[in-house]
């Protein structure tokens, strides 16, 4: 059963989503959404034998730590502190486009604490169209017509002839532009590596926003600590396009990491 509890982080209270026993994995939202994207895979891994933990982002429910001045690292700290709290070692870190790069900054950070990432929606160095930025903005626009942010999250984050409406909602604008800010200020170089974790990409055919290009490149530059496999008629959103998919890519990279271990997954 799903429980909602609230520890103590580095910078105030961080409420989590949390399900299931045995291996922790900690998954990280996209930019500006909140933890609930992530109920159905976290049911899925529970399910598996895997607990699932689903911090809310600074600014959402109760996760009322100060955003002022947020950066990247106090964004991966928050993260090792549910890790610690977790208190079953290393933990696998999911980070759903944005969320991916605080996974990354996570395993760059506290390299101690994660033994591996999964990447769904993989971008930071090569970038989206004009089209595509302009869409993904206007998503967070208040003053855009129900039927223009509909269209707006439709271009940004679906493929196709996927329903965009099942993410009408869930959208919150002052944490997306914290969030905006603190990766702004940070050399991607920072993070892209994620450490020296092993790293799987979960990669959308369809994504406009962090193109396939983005995931090409991270396995090209870490070689064999990392693959990617790539999820058809799916976009940025990806999650609630293809969950059948993703299911079975992280479940199959965490069914190798807790027989084997992260360094031999590849």
């Amino acid at each position: 059963m799903l429980g909602v509890i609230v520890i103590d982080g580095p910078g105030g209270p961080l409420e989590l989503r949390v399900i299931g026993d045995g291996h922790p994995v900690v998954m990280i939202p996209s930019l500006g959404r909140g933890a609930a994207d992530f109920d159905d895979l976290a049911a899925r891994l529970a399910a598996r034998g895997f607990r699932a933990i689903a911090p809310e982002p600074r600014g959402i429910g109760a996760s009322t730590s100060s955003l002022d001045n947020l950066a990247m690292d106090d964004l991966a700290d928050d993260v090792a502190a549910v890790i610690r709290w977790a208190g079953d070692g290393r933990a696998t870190v999911v980070g759903h486009a944005f969320g991916n790069r605080v996974a990354r900054m996570t395993a760059t950070r506290h390299p101690d604490l994660v033994e591996s990432v999964v990447l769904l929606a993989c971008g930071g160095r090569i970038p989206a169209s004009a089209e595509a930025v302009a869409a993904l903005r206007a998503v967070f626009d208040p003053e855009r017509s129900a039927a223009e942010h509909s269209a707006a999250v439709r271009t940004a984050f679906f493929a196709p002839g996927n329903d965009p409406d099942v993410w009408f909602d869930g959208w919150y604008g002052v944490v997306a532009a914290v969030q905006g800010k603190a990766n702004s200020e940070t050399p991607v170089e920072t993070w892209w590596e994620a450490g020296d974790a092993a790293v799987l990409v979960v990669q959308p055919a369809d994504d406009v926003i962090a193109v396939p290009a983005n995931g090409e490149h991270i396995v090209e530059a870490l070689g064999d600590r990392a693959r990617m496999v790539t999820i058809p008629n799916a976009g940025h959103a990806l999650l609630p396009e293809q969950p059948d998919d993703v299911a079975r890519e992280v479940l199959a990279w965490l069914d190798r990491a807790v027989v084997t271990g992260a360094r031999h997954l590849l």
